[in-house]
């Protein structure tokens, strides 16, 4: 049976679906992080981040796809952890804007909401970098924005999602040189990838479970993490709360 509207419930599985896929793939994501230092923590902080915003929404009982989403929203902000999780933060602050008075949504009111997070992310950052997380979010909402319509399932949409997506992420280090120069691709959009591979399976009916089993996955890349590269040895954030 195929799905062609997505609801308060279905919308916190996916997300949930998305957090445990990121954890059982966050070494292999840290493994890829060269930028925008070579840190290595990409991975849990992407990790960290979803994880905090699949909390807040853990015991929501709401068939409102808004609902969902602005709570989500809120516990990603709050949970926010390093560059890759603010913008993480960012693209989902800005889906929720794209639902907002949605009790549900369709193909159509997806790739809307996909744009609407583009859309805010690149303007949350001050210098926005392609060949980046904000590359993969924006060419693969752009592909599903092309072709979606009413009628279209969402087994079809997240399934052009993800492919996209993986397209997108492939030709990352071919905009951004530190990436080819280390053999790998983008960490960021690695993760990104890998959380809306996280929906694709939700949608499918595949309930992921964190996994106990090493990955498999290997990227050598140890050579190029020279401390002097590091310009900024750590990063910190602010969250501040203006009275009216």
């Amino acid at each position: 049976m195929s799905t062609f509207k997505i609801d308060g419930s279905l919308f916190k599985q996916m997300i949930i679906n998305g957090a445990v896929n990121l954890e059982n793939n966050s070494d292999y994501i840290d493994e890829l992080n060269v930028f925008p230092v070579p840190d290595g923590d990409t991975g849990t902080n992407m990790k960290l981040t979803l994880s905090s915003g699949a909390k807040e929404i853990a015991d929501l009982n709401s068939k409102s796809i808004s609902e969902v989403a602005k709570k989500l929203s809120r516990g990603l902000l709050m949970g926010a952890r390093g560059n890759s999780g603010v913008i993480l933060s960012q693209l989902f602050r800005g889906f929720s804007y794209g639902l907002e008075g949605e009790d549900a949504a369709d193909a159509i009111v997806f790739a809307r909401a996909l744009k609407k997070g583009v859309e805010t992310a690149y303007r949350a950052v001050m210098k926005p970098v392609e060949g980046t997380m904000l590359t993969v979010s924006r060419e693969s909402a752009d592909e599903v924005s092309r072709m979606a319509n009413p009628d279209m399932s969402f087994e079809k949409l997240l399934q052009r999602l993800v492919d996209e997506a993986k397209r997108s992420l492939k030709r990352t280090p071919d905009l951004l040189p530190v990436l080819k120069e280390a053999g790998v691709i983008d960490s960021g959009g690695a993760g990104l990838v890998t959380i809306y591979e996280g929906f694709e399976k939700a949608i499918k009916g595949e309930i992921l479970e964190i996994s106990t089993v090493i990955q498999e996955k290997q990227v050598k890349v140890s050579s190029f993490l020279k401390e002097e590269l590091i310009t900024f040895m750590y990063c910190t954030e602010f969250i501040v709360q203006l009275d009216n």
